[in-house]
């Protein structure tokens, strides 16, 4: 009986806060992320993961799913439940229990460890938190420091409305791990010379039981992954955009993004002009329109398929605002007899499988130009594509464990564009897989968490990527890029990359990580013979090393990060 007036209170303590609010939580705070991952693997709730960031009222209500289930749960998981609660608190309309507050009363608590002030009436929630952080990063090359500093805002207005916002300066002291043609998952920043930049994102939303709608500037992922999503990474700089989001039925689910790209590809028609003489140039506008829907014909199965256009109008197109169309028609309409080229489409397509419990499967394609001819087994050209198969189990055997395995595979001139505006790309990041076009990866892990917080990973990565094509197109010509897609991919291999990682990750309190990292690295590049279709020559081994591989991390090396950091 007991248990039963439990489950009824919990039930009707999520409808309540169905109601409430719509904060995401970043993505780069990946314990919860995994911790919610795990529980869905296990079995105890229904999870769509094709679509990030969750919002902090979605985590609230799988972990308060979750807890009914307490007695399922391993000792570690249930402190760990109980752990992310305390963080949560402002989504159970309630003050945080954390045990060293300095200033507390029925409205408002500061504590100091998490160095943290929540605030709650019958109107109004918030919470504000410093954010500080460093890592050092050390081999044979030298050593690289990365620190940052700021503020992190949120807040919650009657039942429906949320604001929120977070700044962070960052800076790099010995030398820059990330730039666009970079192959590492670090994310990607617009620098402020020589390494310094600042991140700024926040966003108004609007949230009721089955939806909501938003103007925010964040990052979002789209598409399975554990080492770098195929479709929407999330690695290039925030970016604001309009956020849709419906789920009016268990079975349906629909996400839509219009966004505000940066396309860094100067207007030569478009300048200020400064005492009347210099003329400061602007970059063109570029647009991404997208949208993905998630049907789940039964339990634990989600099949997701959606698609988008870049584009680069003057202004924004309504047409590219309806979140239900297929983006490519609607380009044709608009711009058939006006322009040579239109603008640039995708589709992709994501399929999720927690059917047998404690193992996650998923595969995920991303297609950036396809003919049905190119499929037959006798055609020489290749569709330009992106697949991605991968598995996670956990706790299958022996609790606390996890093994994952992930095979990514790029064609030729993937996320490119014979345009450069128009390329799958923002600050000329790519939106897609880190790695890029012309690809593949074979990314296998194994993890152990012994106690609450404490997140030990043993990680191997074989990266290899081919020769560098652009995407060559002429005006009714299509010989170029027929020949381009003709070439195995990756075929010959210009660079690779084997990395043997060992990773300990102790989350003291909420929000504030301690960070332990060693990885055996052997990065190479590769002398590539000239162009065989246009017989341009390509790039020599250091070339290709500088091109793709930061100096701190090119050849053999064996790095230690230490590093930690309180709020994301």
């Amino acid at each position: 009986m007991v248990k039963k007036t439990i489950l009824i209170l919990n039930i009707l303590f999520i409808a309540v806060i169905s109601f409430a609010q719509n904060i995401p939580q970043h993505i780069s705070y990946t314990r919860i992320y995994d911790f919610v991952d795990e529980l869905a693997n296990d079995g105890f709730f229904e999870l769509n993961s094709a679509v990030k960031p969750y919002s902090r009222l979605f985590i609230t209500e799988k972990l308060l799913e979750s807890k009914r289930y307490e007695e399922k749960l391993n000792e570690r998981q249930k402190r760990e439940l109980y752990f992310f609660l305390e963080d949560y608190a402002p989504e159970q309309d309630r003050l945080p229990e954390f045990e060293f507050p300095l200033i507390e009363n029925e409205n408002f608590r500061l504590d100091l460890y998490p160095p943290i002030f929540n605030y709650k009436d019958t109107l109004f929630r918030a919470r504000i938190q410093p954010i500080l952080g460093m890592n050092i990063y050390s081999n044979k090359q030298g050593r690289i420091t990365q620190r940052w500093f700021g503020i992190d805002f949120q807040s919650m207005i009657g039942k429906n409305l949320s604001i929120y916002g977070s700044l962070r300066d960052i800076s790099f002291s010995g030398g820059r791990l990330s730039e666009p043609s970079y192959l590492t998952n670090f994310p990607g920043f617009e620098y402020k010379e020589p390494s310094d930049f600042s991140d700024s994102r926040g966003g108004i939303t609007y949230g009721w039981k089955w939806g909501s709608i938003g103007l925010i500037k964040d990052n979002i992922v789209w598409g399975d992954n554990y080492n770098g999503s195929n479709i929407l990474s999330g690695r290039v700089p925030s970016f604001p955009m309009i956020n849709f989001s419906v789920k009016p039925a268990c079975w349906f689910e629909m996400n839509y993004i219009h966004g505000w790209l940066v396309s860094n590809v100067v207007d030569s028609s478009h300048y200020y002009v400064e005492n009347g003489v210099k003329k400061w140039y602007r970059n063109h506008n570029k647009f991404i329109a997208a949208n993905i829907f998630t049907l789940t014909p039964f339990r634990n199965f989600n099949f997701s398929f959606g698609n988008s256009i870049i584009y680069a109008e003057n202004n924004v197109q309504p047409g590219y605002l309806l979140p239900v169309a297929f983006y490519k028609s609607i380009d044709h309409t608009m711009t058939k007899g006006i322009a040579t080229e239109n603008q640039n489409s995708q589709m992709f397509f994501n399929i999720s499988s927690r059917n047998i419990r404690h193992l996650h499967l998923f595969s995920s394609v991303f297609i950036d130009e396809m003919k049905f001819s190119r499929f037959k087994p006798s055609s020489a050209e290749k569709n330009p594509i992106s697949l991605k198969l991968g598995a996670k189990v956990n706790n299958f055997l022996i609790d606390n464990t996890n093994f994952t395995a992930e095979y990514t595979r790029t064609n030729i001139i993937n996320y490119k564009h014979s345009i450069d505006v128009l390329t799958w790309a923002s600050n000329d990041y790519n939106l897609g897989h880190y790695l890029g076009d012309n690809t593949q990866e074979i990314y296998l892990s194994a993890g152990y968490k012994p106690m609450r917080g404490l997140d030990i990973n043993l990680s191997y990565l074989n990266a290899k990527h081919g020769n560098e094509y652009n995407y060559l197109r002429r005006e009714n010509n299509q010989a170029v890029i027929n020949d381009i897609i003709s070439q195995p991919s990756p075929g010959d291999v210009i660079w690779k990359n084997q990395t043997l990682g060992l990773k300990l990750v102790y989350e003291l309190f909420n929000n504030g990580y301690a960070v332990i990292n060693v990885e055996n690295s052997n990065i190479q590049g590769f002398d590539a013979q000239s162009e065989p279709i246009t017989g341009e020559r390509r790039m020599t081994a250091k070339e290709v090393l500088n091109y793709y591989t930061p100096v701190f991390l090119q050849g053999k090396n064996t790095t230690l990060t230490v590093g930690f950091s309180l709020g994301f």
